[in-house]
């Protein structure tokens, strides 16, 4: 695809491929002039387009600058959410960008990933006080979780490590030790 056409399928803003980048697409956008912005997405940056009081305006912004990709529910205020969509959250909140918008919920959870692996961005969930927080604990880059206990006996390498270890119990030393003291030491030599 190249990167001047707009997406097809994508001018709603409801559903874009991360794995098809880059790509052009078009979302609303309340303080431009007709309402709406052009944006670019790559890898890297995005390129965000619009036209504030007559003024055209293009936002060259790295990928790096964004806070996370977040799942954010869509809806009016004390009411239940019409819809969940996955949004590229920027510390700007008008800088944030629609990725995948779908009222239901069965593959919102791929999407995001998806969007989270394909940009390197972490992965965020919006609390009910609006509030962003990563689901999961992180160290750097890498992602951590509790650590599972492994099964030996059915594993890829269980034929591969000798099992003796396993029968071995530790030592128990007695409760008084036997202490020689005053003892010559007997060496034989050849």
């Amino acid at each position: 695809m190249e990167a001047g056409r707009i997406a097809a399928g994508s001018s709603r803003a409801e559903r874009l491929d991360p794995f098809s980048l880059p790509v052009r697409f078009e979302a609303a956008d309340e303080a431009a002039d007709e309402c709406r912005r052009v944006i670019d997405l790559h890898r890297e940056r995005v390129v965000v387009r619009r036209s504030v009081r007559g003024m055209r305006m293009a936002l060259n912004l790295p990928v790096a600058g964004f806070r996370g990709v977040a799942i954010r529910l869509v809806g009016k205020p004390h009411q239940p959410p019409s819809a969940i969509s996955v949004m590229l959250e920027h510390a700007d909140p008008a800088l944030s960008l629609p990725l995948f918008s779908s009222d239901a919920n069965d593959e919102i959870v791929v999407e995001w990933q998806a969007w989270g692996r394909v940009l390197g961005l972490p992965l965020l969930v919006r609390e009910n006080d609006g509030s962003l927080r990563e689901p999961f604990a992180r160290i750097g880059a890498v992602r951590i979780e509790a650590p599972t206990w492994r099964r030996r006996r059915r594993s890829a390498i269980a034929r591969r490590r000798p099992s003796i270890r396993m029968r071995r119990r530790a030592a128990k030393l007695p409760v008084d030790p036997a202490i020689h003291r005053g003892e010559r030491e007997i060496i034989a030599r050849n």
